[in-house]
């Protein structure tokens, strides 16, 4: 797993983020650029993406959340803004029951606090067993387009060519062990409710992977949440609408800051 660094000036909390799935820390890049305040900015590659050369622990989004927070603390971190889209919100969810002191303020983008349903899981498995027996990124292929909302795979094809390009360098190995992680995480809405700390739920309003409902549903179970509903964006939000998502993102960070400093 590598740390990749996008600004390393300012003085407030550093803002960390992590990717959805089948991707890596490039789908970050335009939002990174974006985000207002001086601030380090930076991005985790997951386990099995291409950056990582670590041999795979037994697939779960705790082993994740595991290597996430050892990054962190090698490059010095012991505290951050933690922020994931898809599958880099289930490995927020599980920093936040595993390693609560890491994270100072939580932003959860498309994605959801619930775990998947018996045939979520199931299509979960067929796919990680079909990259695996055939060595390929086939089974995911279809995503360029899925992880779309309709806005954007109308009015701007190049982002189904950039996300195709995306998924093409992906590892197979890396896609059956993250799925297989991701169908056997639990529901961690507990887990969510029991953070004292500013979160920001964030969903694209054409979002048909994890809908609309499922950001009210986590911004429910906790009164400092913000939820922001992003116009003409679906599940990859941070690549539809970046400059929204970086506004969204800086608001967290500032309120994590404030807050920060009146306890300190």
């Amino acid at each position: 797993m590598t740390l990749h660094t996008y600004r390393t000036d300012g003085a407030g909390l550093p803002l960390v983020l992590l990717h959805g799935f089948p991707l890596d820390h490039r789908m970050w890049d335009a939002v990174a650029a974006l985000v207002p305040g001086e601030r380090p900015v930076l991005a985790v590659d997951l386990p099995g993406t291409p950056a990582d050369a670590e041999t795979l622990p037994e697939p779960s989004i705790e082993a994740s959340a595991d290597r996430v927070a050892a990054e962190l603390r090698s490059a010095g971190l012991d505290r951050a803004v933690v922020a994931g889209l898809s599958m880099g919100g289930y490995v927020v969810l599980a920093l936040l029951e595993r390693h609560p002191e890491l994270v100072a303020g939580a932003g959860l983008l498309d994605t959801k606090s619930t775990a998947d349903t018996d045939d979520a899981r199931a299509n979960r498995l067929r796919i990680a067993d079909e990259a695996e027996q055939s060595g390929t990124v086939a089974p995911v292929r279809p995503m360029s387009t899925g992880l779309l909302g309709e806005t954007s795979r109308t009015s701007r094809p190049e982002l189904v060519d950039e996300l195709a390009g995306w998924i093409e360098h992906q590892r197979p190995e890396g896609i059956a062990w993250s799925q297989r992680a991701m169908a056997a995480r639990p529901d961690r809405t507990d887990v969510l409710r029991r953070f004292t700390g500013p979160v920001l739920v964030l969903v694209g309003d054409e979002d048909t992977v994890t809908p609309v409902a499922a950001a009210e549903h986590m911004a429910a179970a906790v009164p400092q949440a913000a939820l922001v509903v992003v116009p003409h964006a679906g599940h990859m939000s941070a690549l539809e609408q970046p400059a929204a998502v970086a506004d969204a993102l800086g608001e967290l960070a500032q309120r994590t800051d404030t807050e920060a400093s009146t306890t300190a």
